[in-house]
């Protein structure tokens, strides 16, 4: 069993307040958020953006799975995450990748993505809209 973590920081009103994020790993220390970063075009982080980040490199990791177990090596996949937020509750993530993998057919690669979807650990965390499509490059 692994337990990441995190630790977040507040200080202040939830309009005109701040506050810090740190992960575990440090691979994050004190990113600044606040109302500004989050609703509006300030620096800085956020935590609809963080899920997107969270569910990009997961979801392209269970890929990189799927793959491999169906006998293809990618030599690269690149994958876009976008987290619709509104109304007080996160209500899609869109993902879509783009993928070298030498040897494979649309269709299996777009059963790969299929799979990745629906069983990727953050896929089955949220409790939203999820969507994933794919484009195989030469």
């Amino acid at each position: 069993m692994i337990k990441p973590n995190a630790i977040a920081v507040w200080e202040g009103t939830g309009k005109t307040g701040k506050g810090k994020l740190t992960t575990g790993s440090k691979a994050l220390v004190d990113a600044p958020y606040t109302f500004k970063t989050r609703f509006g075009s300030a620096p800085g982080t956020n935590p609809e953006e963080l899920i997107a980040a969270a569910h990009a490199g997961c979801f392209t990791m269970k890929l990189a799975f799927n793959l491999e177990t169906a006998g293809f090596i990618p030599t690269k996949l690149e994958t876009s995450c976008v987290i619709t937020f509104e109304n007080g509750a996160v209500t899609a993530s869109e993902l879509n990748v783009e993928g070298a993998i030498p040897g494979i057919s649309k269709e299996k690669f777009g059963d790969a993505i299929a799979d990745a979807e629906k069983n990727c650990p953050i896929s089955k965390l949220l409790n939203t809209h999820i969507t994933a499509k794919g484009v195989l490059k030469t």
